[in-house]
């Protein structure tokens, strides 16, 4: 299924305000209620809305340090991407784990109350991944931007 533009519009405003109610999307959009409410089940059947979520603030939960951890594997072997991949997915500190491509193998986003937190997860699970053969661990001082809205 390919997006027309009413279904762009659609996405752009849930992706800002997921709890908007039908009435008010529509009117955003220029539809009727009905022909929306049609519209975003259809996008939500096709995949293209994944799911609804509640944003979190950091530091009202108590994590407001944000730390990228580069890790380097011992080898690429799959059993040992596989094993890597496993254990980082139970880490419950760890937000995002991305493979790349350039000098490290992952990249990791982590969250934590203070630099004392981030060592007992280092120390904790961090050093117990399986394959690490070099982490390099960078502190984020300031969030300059920030959004999960993917363009439309």
């Amino acid at each position: 299924m390919s997006l027309d533009s009413i279904d762009r519009r659609l996405l752009a405003v849930l992706q800002k305000s997921g709890r908007i109610s039908n009435s008010d999307l529509a009117e955003k959009v220029n539809l009727s209620a009905s022909a929306c409410h049609r519209r975003v089940q259809r996008l939500e059947a096709d995949g293209f809305i994944a799911g609804y979520v509640a944003l979190l603030d950091p530091r009202k939960m108590g994590v407001p340090t944000t730390v990228f951890v580069e890790i380097t594997l011992s080898t690429q072997a799959d059993d040992v991407l596989n094993a890597f991949e496993k254990a980082v997915a139970r880490v419950p500190d760890v937000l995002e784990c991305h493979l790349t491509a350039g000098t490290a193998d992952y990249i990791l986003k982590i969250v934590a109350e203070d630099t004392d937190d981030f060592a007992r997860i280092h120390r904790q699970y961090l050093t117990r991944l399986p394959g690490v053969a070099k982490m390099q661990s960078s502190f984020a001082l300031r969030t300059v931007c920030m959004t999960t809205a993917l363009p439309v």
